[in-house]
């Protein structure tokens, strides 16, 4: 029996949730998914997450939201954060830090573990993913059944970490850099990855951000205050389909719609 996993790119603000409520329920029945993973970080105007996005976003059909750098920038998240299962941020954030980095899904048939890590390269000061994915793996009892969001800036890590990981885990997507690459593959000993699953919001803008605003800032060296993009969206995602018996990958496949 085959898993069929789907891994969406960061929502970027309303339009992102707007775009992602639309397509999403449809792609789930399109693929016949058995697990939606949404990266939420960026869905409350592109500067973290608010309750009623999140909402939102589990609403449209996604069962675990995972986060990022941004996962704090509000406050009124943090409750939520300790009370749902569905609401990751990355695990290796301070043991105290607001929420949890790892879940379950259990699906009576299956169950897939979900992990959410941060890369060190260019972003916050957090403890060494390499180091929390083995205590993790280890504490959950090497699950057959993982995916990893791994939410980071360098391409290097993300393809480090991929190898490091491969065959124990079933996959592994990137986040944070909205740009979908177009390297997905099986590593050598069965995990799935990509270096980055892309984003779901705006098509012309930089990163969901309105274009002008972007140049100025980059032109000026000056402080700016980013605003989303308006117009048509476009939702990156990445469908993993998983070997149930092995939990290994057995085909990856880029979406946008």
């Amino acid at each position: 029996m085959s898993i069929h996993v789907l891994c969406v790119g960061d929502v970027v603000g309303t339009a992102g949730c707007r775009h992602l409520q639309a397509v999403l329920p449809g792609i789930r029945r399109k693929y016949a998914v058995d697990v939606c993973i949404v990266n939420g970080e960026n869905a409350a105007d592109g500067n973290g997450m608010t309750p009623a996005a999140a909402e939102l976003i589990l609403e449209s059909g996604a069962d675990v939201i995972t986060g990022g750098n941004h996962t704090y920038r509000r406050p009124e998240l943090y409750d939520l954060l300790d009370r749902s299962e569905s609401i990751l941020r990355p695990a290796n954030f301070p043991g105290d830090s607001p929420g949890r980095g790892i879940t379950v899904i259990d699906r009576g048939r299956f169950s897939l573990t979900v992990i959410n890590l941060l890369g060190q390269v260019y972003l916050d000061t957090v403890d060494n993913p390499f180091f929390v994915l083995d205590r993790l793996l280890k504490e959950a009892g090497h699950p057959r059944l993982c995916v990893v969001d791994f939410h980071a800036e360098a391409t290097a890590e993300k393809k480090a970490l991929g190898f490091f990981a491969d065959g124990r885990i079933s996959a592994l997507f990137g986040t944070h850099t909205h740009v979908q690459t177009a390297d997905e593959q099986i590593l050598p000993e069965g995990t799935g990855f990509i270096t980055d699953v892309g984003m779901t919001g705006p098509s012309v803008s930089v990163l969901g951000v309105k274009p002008e605003q972007s140049i100025q800032r980059i032109r000026s060296k000056m402080p700016a205050r980013f605003s989303t993009a308006e117009g048509p969206c476009q939702m990156d995602a990445v469908l993993f389909t998983l070997d149930e018996r092995t939990g290994k990958t057995i085909a990856v496949e880029r979406i946008q719609e």
